[in-house]
């Protein structure tokens, strides 16, 4: 079983499940399972539901057997479901075959008014989004206060560590050791709502979420992240995957970009920067520089022509990282264009059409050729923050940017990709982000000052080759922000076994868990 579709607070239902899904079940906040498949319906390849009851028992779970035979749902049948989500702890998760012989009975106890009208859901804090943020500051706040009713709200069953998918696509770091499954990251004693949010309500402390339901709360944290705007680039999602067209920003396409690399053997490669802001505004050129790396030392770079398409006017934001990147630049031979973006793409003719804006400020059309395409898609505010009263004229969540409290409303606070605090948006800027969150709403809630200020610390590990990398820390303005006493425009060894071996580990096990390791921002 992978997924389960979420009907109310009280009860969702999923397909076949097996006993060994129990412990992610129970992870995710099930406290009952109630199957309504009858036994050997399946012959012997269905799981025997005394296995899953002594499974479910082992973890302190509650089990129920109600079997329903398909077409043949009765009154009585609702009436015996219906006592089972009375009597036993919720939430419950039912199954059958499908799903929808447990989702047809529900149906019917409604309509025979058999279950109870439930009260408005609420938690003290809800999060909005179970990514490096969402999860991340979650862990934070129970490390600090282990009774806080937490809430978070997230729609995904895979939790990602996307900064190593640069690595993916140079043929450093495996694919699949940047996935687990949501619930096996998600903190103990927070309650899990496997939804998406529809609208929020801050005027009412509230969200709507995805089923029509609402969740009042009293303080709220927003962190879905932002969205690609794939569709942003006229042509692109037609052909991304194929045709030579790529992106490290997403899972299933960064292997592909390492194929892509060991395949070419000469020909014209264009990688893409769009207009900023966007997550690692150093990742398109990371890809870049790793793959011209491996050309280098496969002896196919002469044969291959590079152009790097930035639609912003310079190198790197910070002026510091320049330097040492253009020494780079002119090692791998790379064809710099600035003030280009990418509008669109036609793969089955390897052809890609960007926005050139001249010094005049002229803007004119030009086509370019290619045999291989790596694309960074455009990135906005998702339609969720965009459209709602918390966001500012750009769409982002407006926040303090030393505080991260909603400027709006004072129990809202923000971090991670969404808010508008002027950082990169890395997920070095999420592991110091969540201290002041957690921190400055606690205060908040015990009617204290918010003591705690962000930095605006973000950091771009560039990997400028397979086994180095410039390790650029920056706070508000650009100011330096390094963690260590070196020179952060050296291109080092130690910094790649930081960046590949260490940081990883770092993620999993210390900040998704609360151990805050160098994570609180300078004073400021």
């Amino acid at each position: 079983m992978t997924t389960w579709t979420q009907l109310s607070d009280e009860l969702s239902v999923s397909e076949q499940i097996a006993a060994h899904d129990l412990g992610a079940l129970y992870a995710a906040g099930f406290r009952t399972v109630i199957c309504n498949r009858p036994d050997d319906e399946g012959g012997d390849t269905q799981p025997k539901q005394q296995d899953i009851a002594q499974a479910a028992q082992a973890l302190g779970m509650q089990f129920a057997y109600l079997p329903l035979l398909p077409g043949q749902i009765d009154a009585n049948d609702a009436t015996a479901f219906a006592a089972c989500l009375r009597e036993l702890p919720s939430p419950a998760l039912a199954y059958c075959r499908t799903g929808k012989r447990s989702q047809t009975v529900y149906e019917l106890a409604k309509t025979h008014g058999l279950l109870a009208t439930a009260t408005p859901a609420a938690a003290s804090v809800v999060i909005v989004g179970g990514g490096s943020a969402g999860i991340a500051v979650a862990a934070s706040l129970l490390a600090r206060q282990a009774d806080l009713d937490i809430v978070i709200i997230e729609p995904n069953d895979t939790h990602y560590y996307q900064p190593a998918w640069t690595l993916v696509g140079g043929g450093a770091f495996a694919s699949e050791d940047t996935a687990r499954p949501m619930a096996s990251v998600m903190p103990a004693g927070v309650r899990w709502m496997k939804l998406a949010v529809a609208r929020f309500e801050p005027a009412r402390q509230a969200v709507v979420l995805s089923n029509g339901s609402e969740l009042a709360y009293e303080q709220l944290i927003v962190c879905p992240g932002l969205e690609l705007y794939w569709e942003g680039i006229e042509g692109l999602e037609e052909t991304l995957g194929s045709h030579g067209v790529t992106s490290n920003y997403r899972y299933d396409l960064a292997p592909y970009t390492w194929q892509l690399v060991q395949s070419l053997a000469d020909g014209k490669a264009i990688f893409t920067q769009p207009p900023m802001p966007i997550k690692c505004a150093g990742a398109p050129q990371k890809a870049m520089y790793l793959s011209c790396d491996y050309w280098r030392k496969s002896g196919r770079l002469n044969q291959i022509n590079v152009e790097f398409c930035n639609a912003g006017a310079v190198l790197f934001g910070v002026p510091t990282f320049v330097p040492p990147l253009m020494q780079y630049v002119e090692r791998y031979g790379i064809d710099l264009s600035f003030n280009e973006r990418l509008v669109k793409v036609d793969g089955p003719a390897k052809t890609a059409w960007f926005d050139v804006t001249d010094s005049a400020g002229q803007v004119s059309r030009v086509a370019k050729t290619f045999d291989l395409l790596h694309v960074v898609p455009p990135q906005r505010a998702p339609d969720i923050v965009r459209n709602s009263p918390l966001a500012d004229a750009a769409g982002w969540c407006a926040v303090d940017q030393h505080t991260l409290q909603s400027t709006q409303f004072a129990n809202v606070f923000s971090l991670g990709d969404v808010c508008s605090s002027p950082n990169a948006k890395t997920m070095a800027a999420v592991r110091k982000q969540v201290v002041v969150v957690a921190e400055n709403l606690l205060a908040l809630r015990a009617g204290r000052a918010m003591a705690t200020r962000y930095d605006g610390y973000g950091a771009c590990p560039l990997t400028v080759e397979k086994g180095k990398v410039v390790m650029a820390e920056f706070g508000f303005g650009g100011k330096l922000l390094p963690t260590f006493p070196l020179n952060p425009a050296v291109a080092r060894r130690s910094q790649w076994f930081l960046k590949a071996t260490v940081l990883p580990m770092v993620y999993w096990q210390l900040m998704l868990k609360g151990r805050e390791w160098l994570a609180r921002p300078t004073a400021t």
